[in-house]
């Protein structure tokens, strides 16, 4: 018989939440969990998530939406070519992905991921969104998000982004 499927909880930061254990191997990303998040939330400057295993309030992993502006040079032509003439266009900025390190290879990254999406998708109608936008830390990082469809803005190849088409037709599967 197969063990039960976890339960994770995908939730904003708060108060309760344990960020103090966190520790994903990059120092930047462990420090802005345990000093600077709820600050952002509490300013309205970015949206982190929680990723938590019920009943434990441990952070096992984050996320961070925000509204941000990607320039229209920086879309491929074929794309460009399909827009409105513009010279920016408004999308998600998921800033920052990371995952504890005692949870990494058990999927928790994409299901971060799904869920920053599903999120993105279901707000873009009100704040009109085109696209999810990220930045990669490093060349791993932008190989991940390249396996979930994600495409590399011209001139700065760790810069990369999801139309919301795209993320609808990948949710919808």
């Amino acid at each position: 018989m197969p063990a039960p499927a976890t339960a994770y909880r995908i939730e904003p930061l708060g108060r309760s939440h344990d960020r103090d254990g966190f520790s994903c191997g990059s120092a930047v990303l462990d420090r802005y969990l345990q000093r600077q998040a709820r600050q952002d939330a509490e300013k309205s400057v970015a949206a982190p998530f929680v990723l938590t295993e019920p009943p434990s309030r441990r952070v096992l992993g984050y996320y961070t939406l925000s509204a941000s502006v990607v320039d229209a040079s920086a879309l491929p032509d074929a794309l460009v070519k399909r827009l409105p003439r513009y010279p920016r266009f408004p999308v998600t900025l998921l800033g920052r992905l990371a995952v504890d390190q005692g949870m990494k290879g058990r999927g928790v990254g994409q299901q971060l991921l799904m869920d920053a999406l599903h999120r993105s998708l279901g707000a873009a109608p009100s704040i009109t969104a085109m696209a999810v936008l990220v930045e990669a830390k490093d060349d791993s990082a932008a190989n991940f998000y390249e396996h979930f469809g994600f495409l590399r803005l011209q001139e700065q190849p760790r810069r990369l982004f999801l139309p919301m088409k795209t993320i609808f037709s990948l949710l919808a599967n």
